[in-house]
């Protein structure tokens, strides 16, 4: 059977009022950053309080529709002259009523390592800035945020093998498996585009991989609810189904967003069962 995919033209606050508590196994969603970013139907401009304000808002609901053992995977960005934002956020979620904060990775869009042999490699991709007070900017945030910090997870179903494959007779942990934990720092980069405006027409989108990896982490394979209350371009509906998750629920307000999604998804390669509201 393929992915259920509900996809809502809506607010998501609104529209996770419509759904059962506990209902949802996982989260991954990236909101607005409140950096002044381009989008389409949302202004992404205003007083700092209000915004933290409205996540806690919307974040209340992302709890009553969590499982006990469910996880949120929060993705946030910043910016040279903006970097406070994400800490901001965590700190109005990490509290008493809301979430615990279990995990926090880093998502490396680009990375230059020195090999053994003294050799530079660069990977990945950036967006190059001129200053000569800010670096270049290759990382993202990716917040797990948990009911109470205790969900297990399956480290091995997102590990990678060892380099040095005697480690794997060396420590009893590895049970003899060529697989260890990645750790928290993740380097998946974007996929190579001709045309921004034609394939990935959102200006803060993350892509399926990242998803994917967060999927592999929590551990419930084909059996996982997952939900995106800010769907974008549909990545995460893209990850859904390439996963073959059992249901996959979204909300965007923006319906050329939406559209694009639908595109993304009939392109995506594997088969599913698409209901829900689709505007043209």
């Amino acid at each position: 059977m393929g992915t259920e995919f509900v996809l809502h033209n809506k607010d998501c606050v609104a529209g996770m009022k419509g759904l059962a508590s506990g209902s949802v196994d996982v989260v991954v969603t990236s909101p607005p950053y409140n950096l002044g970013i381009e989008y389409r139907s949302y202004d992404d401009r205003g007083p700092r309080e209000p915004f933290l304000a409205w996540c806690v808002e919307w974040a209340r609901e992302v709890k009553r529709l969590l499982a006990d053992d469910g996880s949120f995977f929060l993705n946030l960005g910043a910016s040279p002259r903006n970097p406070l934002l994400p800490h901001q956020l965590l700190l109005a979620l990490a509290t008493e009523d809301l979430f615990r904060l279990q995990n926090t990775f880093h998502w490396i869009k680009s990375i230059t390592v020195e090999t053994v042999d003294g050799e530079s490699v660069s990977a990945g991709h950036f967006k190059p800035i001129n200053s000569k007070r800010f670096v270049n900017d290759c990382h993202e945030y990716v917040f797990h945020l948990t009911k109470e910090g205790t969900v297990p997870l399956d480290r091995r179903s997102a590990g990678v093998p060892y380099v040095h494959k005697s480690n794997i007779a060396r420590w009893k942990h590895t049970g003899g498996a060529d697989l260890r934990c990645r750790g928290n720092t993740w380097f998946i980069p974007y996929e190579t585009i001709n045309s921004r405006i034609r394939e990935r027409p959102h200006p803060a989108s993350f892509p399926p991989a990242l998803v994917a990896q967060c999927l592999k982490l929590h551990g419930r394979g084909g059996e996982t609810v997952l939900m995106d209350p800010f769907l974008g371009i549909g990545s995460s509906a893209v990850a859904a189904r390439q996963m073959c998750v059992k249901t996959f629920i979204g909300f965007e307000i923006d319906s050329h967003y939406l559209e694009v999604a639908r595109e993304r998804l009939a392109e995506a390669g594997r088969p599913a069962d698409l209901q829900g509201e689709f505007p043209l």
